[in-house]
């Protein structure tokens, strides 16, 4: 069965962005068929992988609203493994155009089962809160990756996290499965990284990806240069983390 794998949580500044732009990376250089699925109007994911969005006439967006084709809203990137549907601004219209639309959380779903045979994995960018844009990613997702900050509200965001995976299971989504959590920014020189680590392994030990992502300097360069980590210095530590964790999260599909 072919991955849809959202990467969400409500709570902002986690890496999630990020942590999608390069595990999308990661698979791709690994030789999997990657599609990353740009579904936050900030379009983050887009420019982290060169796709200059303001310039951009077919996005996810235009696809939704069926102004596009599949084909034309599909990017292209540096990797001929990797595929972005792209977003914008415009895509914070989404929610108020779906109002009035029957089965509105299942548009994206709709979308993407036409091409899900096309890639080995998908993976999908949600905005920072439980939108309908949130929702619509959970429905049409096989797995959810949560990312977390090593920072004192981990706990807190997770929580919320969890409750609303746990009602979306229940209303729209009942195969949905919590794939893992992934400790990010973890900074070995604070106590408090560790703390954190500790206190979500005693609660969720079994979610919990044996990788951490680590503060790295290149990782944090890398999106000025419209590049993921593992292309724009193959070498550094963060190009290593994320390929351990590729490596981590296919060993997991396989056993």
């Amino acid at each position: 069965m072919k991955k849809i794998i959202a990467l969400a949580n409500q709570k902002g500044g986690v890496g999630k962005t990020t942590t999608v732009v390069n595990l999308a990376a990661a698979f791709a250089e690994a030789g999997m068929r990657v599609l990353a699925v740009d579904f936050d109007p900030q379009g983050n994911l887009s420019s982290g992988l060169g796709i200059e969005k303001k310039k951009e006439e077919n996005t996810i967006y235009e696809l939704l609203m069926e102004e596009c084709t599949f084909e034309e809203a599909v990017h292209k990137t540096y990797s001929e493994n990797l595929d972005v549907l792209a977003s914008n601004v415009n895509l914070s219209g989404l929610e108020l155009e779906l109002l009035d639309k029957r089965n509105r959380e299942y548009v994206l779903k709709h979308y993407l089962e036409p091409v899900v045979e096309q890639y080995d994995y998908i993976f999908i960018d949600c905005p920072p809160s439980l939108s309908l844009l949130t929702v619509n990613a959970m429905t049409a997702a096989t797995d959810v990756i949560i990312p977390i900050q090593c920072e004192y509200y981990a706990m807190e965001g997770l929580n919320q996290m969890l409750r609303s995976i746990k009602l979306l299971q229940m209303k729209l989504n009942p195969a949905l499965r919590i794939n893992g959590i992934i400790f990010t920014m973890y900074d070995a020189r604070n106590n408090l990284s560790q703390q954190v680590v500790d206190s979500v392994k005693d609660v969720l030990k079994e979610y919990i990806y044996d990788t951490v992502i680590a503060r790295n300097v290149r990782v944090a360069e890398a999106p000025s240069y419209g590049m993921p980590v593992t292309e724009y210095d193959p070498r550094s530590k963060g190009a290593e983390n994320y390929r351990k964790l590729a490596a981590e999260i296919l060993t997991r599909e396989a056993d």
